[in-house]
């Protein structure tokens, strides 16, 4: 059995909320985690829509059911850990080729932020992909443990790196944030961490926070 890839064209999603980029005072791409939707994803930004804040919330092109039954919950997904490599190209160009279409040559100030399994999905893209952005905000979610960060730290270090942590979040525990804040500091990359009273989640109050 010979293992073979073929590069299709694939239809992907993505909701926005506030002006054209064009026309905002700042671009955010907000990138959502395992087993949840753009436009679900996207309700929980709508605190920041002030009408001068372009919002942008692409779709993983995995989507599955997520549950079963009386009302199937349809999630997508960024990546598994099957053909791995090929999934994160996939999505690397698919994130540049959004950024190409929703910048349209606009210069104004980017922030990604990535929220659970988006988290590692952002750091990829800010790693491999052609968006420049002033901001990465990874929230509820660990910097990838296979990035090489000695390799990206000219990109990173042009970007004002947050990491945001629930106190009660289940996947980032103290020994997780630890490893991670020992890693970007033996590579020279600036960061600060927001804490919060709280779990796997995204807060009104303290993504209010964040943005100002």
């Amino acid at each position: 059995m010979t293992e073979h890839h073929l590069s299709v064209r694939r239809t992907a999603r993505y909701f926005t909320l506030g002006p054209a980029a064009t026309t905002a005072r700042e671009v955010w791409v907000v990138l959502h985690g395992y087993g949840q939707l753009a436009a679900r994803f996207l309700r929980a930004f709508a605190p920041l829509d002030d009408g001068a804040r372009c919002i942008v919330a692409p779709e993983g092109l995995s989507r599955f059911y997520a549950e079963t039954g009386r009302n199937d919950k349809i999630g997508a997904s960024w990546m598994t850990r099957e053909d791995r490599l090929a999934e994160i190209d996939d999505y690397v160009r698919y994130l540049d080729a959004l950024y190409d279409e929703v910048m349209r040559g606009a210069k104004v100030p980017v922030t990604v932020l990535g929220f659970s399994q988006g988290t590692a999905t952002a750091a990829r893209w800010l790693a491999q992909g052609n968006v420049r952005a002033g901001r990465l905000i990874l929230w509820g979610g660990e910097v990838p443990p296979d990035l090489d960060l000695a390799a990206v730290r000219q990109r990173w270090e042009k970007s004002d790196v947050t990491l945001v942590v629930g106190s009660e979040d289940p996947y980032i525990t103290p020994k997780v944030l630890a490893r991670d804040e020992q890693r970007l500091r033996e590579h020279g990359i600036a960061f600060r961490v927001e804490g919060f009273e709280g779990g796997h989640e995204i807060v009104r109050e303290v993504l209010e926070r964040v943005a100002e």
